[in-house]
C-alpha cells in the first residue's frame, strides 16, 4: 500500500483568475470550503498517511490554511523558489518522501481513484510510474494515452478532439529512487520530458479507473466542480474545515 503523497499546489491557474482572482488555484472555495481541502479529505479516507505539499505561487496562504486546519495532519512543504515546472517540484519534493514508493496528486484536480488497486497493480509490475487513466467521450482538452492488455504504455496521442479515449487522470505511482537517479534537469515537465520521452525504455504503465473526475483549472469545471462536489462535502469529515 502506498500510504505517502506528493499535492503538487505551486500553479499560477492563470486561465481561473477571471474566477478566482486573488487566490492560488487549489484554494478557490469549492462547496463551502477550498477545493485543496476536498483533495486532503478524500485521500486521507484512502489510506495517505503523509502529505508533501509542493508550492510556489502564494505559497504562505496555502500554509496557513494548512496549518490552521489540518494541524494534525503529517505535512511537510517543499517551496519553489522559482518555477521549476511539473516535473522539477516533483524532483524536489521526492528528496524528501521517507517511502519507496509515492503517490502523485495535482491540488486542482479531484480523481476519486481507489489507491489500494492502483499500488497494487504498481507494486504488482515493479513499474517505475503507473498512471491513474480516466476513461472520456467527447473531448479536446487533454491527449490521450494507450495501453497494451497487460497495461503496459504504448503511446501518448496530442491534445485533439477525440470521440473517446483514456486521459492522464494526473495521478501517479511513483518510484522514488528509480525516478531520482535518470538524472533529470533541475526545470522540466513530468509529462513531456518524464513519461512522454521515457515510457518506452522503462517499465511504466496505466490504469483504468472509472471514477468521478474534475479539474477546477477552467471557471466552467471550476462551477461544476462547486455544483458536483457540494453534496459530497457534507460527508466529509476533518480536523477543523
Amino acid at each position: 500500500m502506498i500510504k505517502e503523497c506528493i499535492i503538487l499546489a505551486g500553479g499560477l491557474g492563470t486561465r481561473l483568475r477571471s474566477a478566482v482572482p486573488d487566490l492560488p488555484k487549489c484554494m478557490a472555495p469549492v462547496a463551502g470550503k477550498p477545493f485543496l481541502a476536498h483533495v486532503i479529505n478524500y485521500f486521507r479516507e484512502q489510506g495517505i498517511e503523509k502529505f508533501i505539499f509542493s508550492l510556489g505561487y502564494k505559497s504562505k496562504v496555502i500554509q496557513q490554511f494548512l496549518d490552521a486546519s489540518y494541524a494534525g495532519l503529517s505535512k511537510q512543504y517543499v517551496i519553489e523558489k522559482e518555477p521549476l515546472g511539473t516535473g522539477g517540484a516533483i524532483q524536489l519534493a521526492c528528496r524528501q518522501a521517507t517511502e519507496r514508493h509515492v503517490l502523485i496528486l495535482n491540488g486542482d484536480t479531484m480523481f476519486s481513484i481507489q489507491v489500494s488497486a492502483l499500488a497494487a497493480f504498481h507494486l504488482q509490475h515493479q513499474a517505475h510510474c503507473t498512471l491513474a487513466l480516466k476513461p472520456m467521450q467527447r473531448f479536446d482538452r487533454y491527449g490521450v494515452v494507450e495501453i497494451a492488455d497487460n497495461g503496459a504504455i504504448t503511446s501518448f496521442r496530442e491534445k485533439q478532439f477525440y470521440e473517446n479515449g483514456l486521459i492522464n487522470g494526473g495521478i501517479y505511482a511513483l518510484q522514488v529512487n528509480t525516478f531520482l537517479h535518470e538524472a533529470l534537469p533541475e526545470k522540466f515537465s513530468f509529462e513531456k520530458d518524464y513519461l512522454e520521452k521515457l515510457y518506452t525504455a522503462r517499465p511504466m504503465y496505466g490504469i483504468v479507473q472509472d471514477a468521478y473526475f474534475i479539474d477546477i483549472g477552467i471557471p466552467e469545471d471550476f462551477e461544476r466542480a462547486n455544483k458536483e462536489l457540494h453534496a459530497r462535502s457534507n460527508d466529509v469529515q476533518t480536523d477543523g474545515v
